[in-house]
């Protein structure tokens, strides 16, 4: 396994990033970007997921870092419960709703194992060094 040395090293920031840009995608291509309360809430709770990983990486705690962490993963759930909201406003189809929920559920079951490995971590950080 390599080392990570930056967030843009880990997986689980690379799979929020991917979901951001769908979502993005779906924004720019489809109805939700009339739909501007929905359109802006699904846009901030997918870059939460990157933003929150990134954050509490730069933290340089195991104990700062889960927080983050488990803030990333609420906002895969809140996406995922905003892409129901796409699907039944028709603003997305069934294909689209699969494919990027799948990423979320993924991504969220990716960032607790993360979050289970760090809390079993003889490691507690780098600002502890």
């Amino acid at each position: 396994m390599a080392k990570i040395e930056r967030f843009e090293d880990l997986e689980i920031w690379q799979l929020a990033r991917e979901i951001c840009k769908d979502v993005w995608n779906i924004i720019q291509n489809t109805s939700l970007q009339r739909d501007y309360k929905l359109r802006e809430q699904i846009n901030g709770a997918s870059g939460s997921i990157m933003d929150n990983i990134s954050e509490g990486f730069e933290r340089d705690g195991n104990r700062e870092f889960i927080n983050f962490l488990s803030i990333a993963k609420a906002s895969c759930g809140e996406t995922r419960s905003q892409l129901y909201r796409c699907l039944d406003r028709n603003h997305i189809d069934e294909e689209t709703f699969k494919r990027i929920s799948e990423k979320a559920i993924l991504n969220s079951r990716k960032i607790k194992s993360f979050m289970i490995y760090l809390k079993n971590s003889d490691r507690k950080g780098s600002k502890y060094d």
